[in-house]
């Protein structure tokens, strides 16, 4: 029950909440004891089952006979009768009162839990290294996001009042039955007891099948955002076909697999009412018995069956809910596998804060190896980028180029060697102020359903309207941005889908340019664009890389004949560096690539 606790370790937050519910369940459970049992006798009395006493007894059951009786005498049959009819109607008004209001304080702490469990998910999910996701597939996050959580409330926390309620009754309705006749109290235990054991063993076959249904639907969403991310390319090789009988397998074997859940979940209400008849059965077959033997009173029996009846209720419900709880624990448990992933890219203790970039940056005998793959990315690579100088990668796909931009803001962290800012090794440094450091503007724009403005101002609330303005203008997109409805308040859509590649990227640019950072990283921000949009966003690049550190990752080698340095990759190691003419002059691997495109 490990991931049940976990969930209940979220409720420390509503104890107020929590303590509000135990005590008005408490009161509920006590206006339920005595609304029923503790009037049957009066009953027999009333219709002269049983003669009127005229001593008042020890015991309270008999107290409360002897006080029934001297009202009848006094007022009558029929006035106490109705006196009798106000006290339990009077006794189930309290009692529901108190229903409702054990709902209504545990309402704010059941949907709290699920907001702070989303809210946690999320924030694990931002906070994990770049790393762990090339290993997931994004529907199955989503799914574990969405679904799983729902499950979880669906399945626990709308059970979690009855196991706060349901115990007390029990308990409350066991002590009345033990005070009656504890010989019956033990004989109906061993019954429930019985129907606990058989319940317990459907159980454990519903939480296997539901942990399979709720990994398979993750299969079923990731499917969906693949299949949407890549229409283009399924209409264009006319897979549609293809790919919704991929989709049908997936959709059928989830299906199977919630149908066979479903049933099972369905089982318990009729398992355990049916189970609930035949120990009743039982009690009265048994409980008869000892009334015709004159062990046991009829009136007090009668009271025992009121007793016995209050506590079907409570084990049905506890019954249920164990069953909701093994269809939720594998929700729990795909979610806690993301929650106790361990973070590996986090500050030392006592991290170094730095907020100034003075000399250089320097990768000193690094090399590198991505998590779970035995293939050399970089091997034993150095390299030293002054302040203000303009360094280029260039290479074949797969030379190790975008790996070394990641390195530097600790997307991922080296295997060996160092990476040093002004001499201080990264790891070492606080990493908010690491990342405050650099600006990236990557291939493929980033961008957020919202306003222009908001996507310029990403993460910086603070800076005023002037500086946004004066970023875009850098960046040659305030003209465009002009032109749009609503200009700088215009929605640019889902990833930005209302502007096109070249727009898209200078927004890119103008939030890179309001972030102002010391050092700039070009993730081959101009190779997706066609001619007229690259040169567009290439002045933008110019004017943004003025008295700036950067690093260009270089596709089109017409951009960055300008670099201080450019550097020449092959599998992981540099094979040349200089400036063009140097390189050009060398006629080495750059001079290929060159030659390759036809750059004169």
């Amino acid at each position: 029950m490990k991931s049940f606790y976990h969930i209940l370790s979220y409720i420390s937050k509503y104890r107020k909440f929590v303590l509000l519910n135990i005590a008005c369940n408490i009161l509920m459970a006590l206006f339920m004891v005595v609304s029923l049992p503790a009037f049957s006798p009066f009953l027999m009395i009333l219709f002269g089952k049983e003669p009127t006493l005229t001593e008042k007894p020890s015991d309270w059951i008999g107290q409360l006979k002897y006080y029934f009786s001297v009202s009848m005498q006094q007022n009558g049959r029929e006035s106490t009768l109705l006196y009798i009819c106000i006290i339990i109607a009077s006794l189930f008004f309290c009692r529901n009162v108190f229903r409702y209001l054990a709902l209504y304080f545990i309402a704010p702490m059941r949907n709290g839990i699920v907001a702070d469990l989303r809210q946690a998910l999320y924030q694990k999910i931002v906070d994990l290294p770049i790393g762990y996701f090339s290993e997931q597939r994004k529907g199955d996050l989503l799914s574990r996001v969405t679904n799983d959580v729902q499950e979880v409330e669906w399945s626990i926390l709308n059970v979690i009042e009855s196991i706060f309620r349901e115990p007390l009754v029990l308990i409350s309705s066991l002590a009345f039955m033990i005070y009656i006749s504890p010989h019956l109290t033990m004989f109906v235990f061993g019954l429930i007891l019985f129907i606990g054991l058989i319940i317990t063993g459907i159980s454990k076959t519903l939480r296997a099948k539901a942990g399979l249904a709720q990994s398979k639907l993750g299969s079923v969403i990731a499917h969906v955002e693949e299949t949407l991310g890549g229409l283009r390319i399924i209409k264009a090789f006319q897979a549609e076909a293809y790919q919704t009988q991929k989709f049908k397998e997936e959709n059928d074997r989830y299906r199977n697999l919630v149908t066979s859940v479903v049933r099972r979940k369905d089982l318990a209400s009729p398992l355990s009412e049916f189970l609930g008849v035949s120990t009743v059965m039982f009690l009265l077959w048994y409980g008869s018995k000892q009334v015709f033997s004159g062990q046991l009173e009829s009136g007090l029996f009668l009271s025992f069956l009121f007793a016995f009846y209050n506590v079907i209720d409570p084990v049905k419900s506890l019954s249920a809910a164990w069953y909701a709880i093994q269809k939720g624990r594998a929700a729990i448990e795909r979610i806690e596998e993301i929650l106790e992933t361990e973070n590996t890219i986090v500050d030392i203790p006592n991290p170094i804060s730095k907020t100034t970039f003075e000399t250089a940056i320097e990768y000193k005998n690094v090399t590198f190896y991505y998590p779970n793959s035995d293939k050399k990315i970089l091997d034993d690579f150095s390299l030293v980028i002054p302040k203000g100088k303009v360094v280029a990668l260039v290479g074949a796909s797969g030379a190790g180029k975008s790996t070394i931009a990641d390195l530097l803001p600790r997307f991922y962290d080296i295997t060996e060697g160092q990476i040093l800012i002004d001499g201080i090794d990264t790891k070492n440094i606080r990493l908010f102020d690491l990342r405050a450091f650099i600006g990236i503007v990557s291939q493929e724009p980033i961008l957020f359903n919202d306003t222009v403005e908001q996507n310029i101002r990403f993460g910086l609330n603070t800076i005023d309207d002037n500086n946004v303005l004066s970023a875009a203008k850098i960046a040659n997109a305030h003209a465009f941005i002009e032109q749009l409805e609503g200009q700088y308040q215009a929605n640019i859509g889902d990833r930005g889908s209302k502007l096109s590649g070249g727009q898209r990227q200078r927004l890119t640019i103008a939030r890179a340019v309001l972030k102002n950072p010391p050092i700039l990283i070009l993730d081959e921000a101009t190779s997706a664009l066609d001619s007229e949009s690259e040169q567009l966003v290439q002045i933008a690049l110019n004017n943004m890389l003025t008295n700036r550190t950067a690093i260009i990752i270089a596709h089109r080698l017409s951009t960055i004949q300008n670099a201080d340095l450019i550097v020449v990759l092959e599998k992981g190691k540099i094979v040349e560096q200089g400036t063009h003419e140097q390189l050009l002059a060398a006629n080495g691997e750059y001079r290929k690539l060159v030659g390759m495109q036809q750059l004169n």
